[in-house]
């Protein structure tokens, strides 16, 4: 099969390199930098470089671009992809690009998939890509009512191939109001935390929850702030409910209350022990 891919930066670049050490599909890649296209065909991370003129001749075409480009190129190039073929998005919000690519291909026969990869690093482009970039990593799709079940399909087995751990079925909304959660709210919270004065004072006083809690901080802001403003409502939810709980947290020590200090940490402590039973049960029932 055919495989065209757009935008070779970390997670596009990932993709290649995976797809071409567990499979025997025929890479194509694309992207805006020659020089990023050039370091890829000598890596061997893709067969040959094509432009958009040669997206009619790929079975699936997955652009690996941020929301609103990944948007700019479907509608652009949408009398260009081959009638029958697949179109799959890599990015962290669905609800925007799934909603605005997949009726502009379905007029031309073309089937739109969304999907978010669950891995990556706090580094981007092509040069920190890497071949298990996805190992035992969740790969999230987004079909719609409308999409067959056998483009689901294919994508999972290719998914499996490349080595993801579990493939996730879900609604583009499910996704968004889930992934504001558990991944974009923790940038932001370790964003701002990096901002204090203290953190230029703090060399041999940190161990592993500091590391934990800023690792994320080093982002790409051209990327995860396309990625909030596109998923916002789900973003500021999360938002506005941290900042009132760390208000009453807050109170309670300006109130020298231990008390209400002690019941905010254990029922802090009991909600994470309750989650880990969950996801254990739910890892169980997995497989």
């Amino acid at each position: 099969m055919n495989i065209a891919v757009v935008g070779l930066g970390l997670i596009g670049g990932s993709f290649c390199k995976a797809l071409k050490a567990n499979t025997f599909h025929h890479i194509m890649g694309i992207d805006a930098d020659p020089e990023t296209e050039k370091k890829a065909l000598e890596q061997g991370a893709i067969d040959e470089i094509i432009d958009e003129s040669r997206l009619g001749e790929a079975n699936l075409t997955v652009v690996a671009l941020y929301p609103v480009p990944t948007v700019e190129f479907v509608k652009n190039n949408a009398d260009r992809f081959k009638k029958g073929s697949i179109v799959i998005d890599v990015g962290g919000v669905k609800g925007y690009v799934v909603s605005r690519c997949t009726p502009v291909l379905e007029e031309k026969g073309v089937y739109f998939l969304g999907t978010h990869p669950m891995a990556g690093t706090e580094n981007s482009g092509f040069d920190y890509s890497k071949p298990d970039m996805f190992m035992k990593a969740s790969y999230i799709l987004t079909p719609t009512e409308n999409t067959p079940q056998i483009v689901v399909d294919l994508v999972s087995t290719l998914g499996s191939c490349m080595g993801f751990g579990q493939v996730v079925i879900a609604t583009a909304e499910q996704h968004d109001v889930n992934i504001a959660y558990t991944s974009q709210l923790a940038h932001v919270v370790s964003n701002a935390y990096v901002k204090s004065p203290s953190l230029l004072r703090a060399d041999g006083f940190s161990a592993g929850s500091f590391l934990d809690l800023t690792r994320v901080a080093k982002l790409n802001e051209e990327m995860w702030s396309s990625l909030f403003l596109c998923n916002k409502e789900a973003l500021l939810f999360e938002i506005n409910t941290i900042i009132e709980k760390l208000t009453e947290y807050r109170d309670a020590m300006v109130n020298d209350d231990k008390a209400t200090l002690k019941d905010l940490l254990r029922a802090g402590r009991e909600r994470k022990e309750e989650s880990m039973k969950y996801y254990g049960q739910e890892k169980a029932l997995n497989g």
